[in-house]
């Protein structure tokens, strides 16, 4: 049972998307960014101001690498992951990988209605459609590099329906 890996930006439901393919496919479901408050006994907005994004990253990139190949997982990963170290070459030859591709103007929507401030990257700056757009550039030739990529707003079925052969 290969694992899922989840890609995109931030509030493109990786989450949401996740634990409900997991829950159709009979896998398990893993949010990176809990292990990773998990492993580091602190949130990502401390561990940002503590330590840096440098060691945030390395962390990161740390707990993706414990991933055991085949079991059954589906993984969302945090948006920055695919962008750094080699972890989309980790990402690709340890599962299938996925990229739900949705619009930033969509994604700040999201973010706005979610209200809280719990992304570092986008916190306090001036425009957050902007920031994103800029952040979503940069990172879609990693993104881009999924095996799948599912393009605006998507439901369990169709997900379900497009994943099936790569499983």
């Amino acid at each position: 049972m290969k694992n899922i890996f989840l890609t995109g930006m931030p509030s493109s439901g990786k989450s949401t998307l996740g634990k409900r393919l997991a829950k159709e496919l009979w896998y398990r479901f893993v949010d990176m960014d809990k292990l990773i408050v998990k492993d580091q006994q602190m949130t990502i907005p401390e561990i940002f101001a503590q330590k840096g994004e440098g060691y945030f990253r390395e962390v990161e990139s740390r707990i993706l690498k414990a991933t055991l190949p085949n079991r059954g997982l589906v993984i969302a990963t945090g948006g920055g992951v695919p962008c750094f170290f080699d972890n989309m070459d980790f990402i690709k030859a340890n599962g299938v990988s996925v990229f739900l591709d949705v619009p930033p103007a969509i994604l700040a929507q999201r973010i706005e209605n979610h209200g809280q401030d719990d992304r570092p990257l986008l916190s306090g700056v001036s425009s957050l459609e902007k920031e994103l757009t800029l952040k979503y550039e940069a990172r879609l030739p990693y993104y881009s590099r999924a095996d799948l990529t599912i393009s605006g707003e998507t439901d369990i079925d169709t997900l379900l329906y497009l994943i099936r052969p790569f499983l």
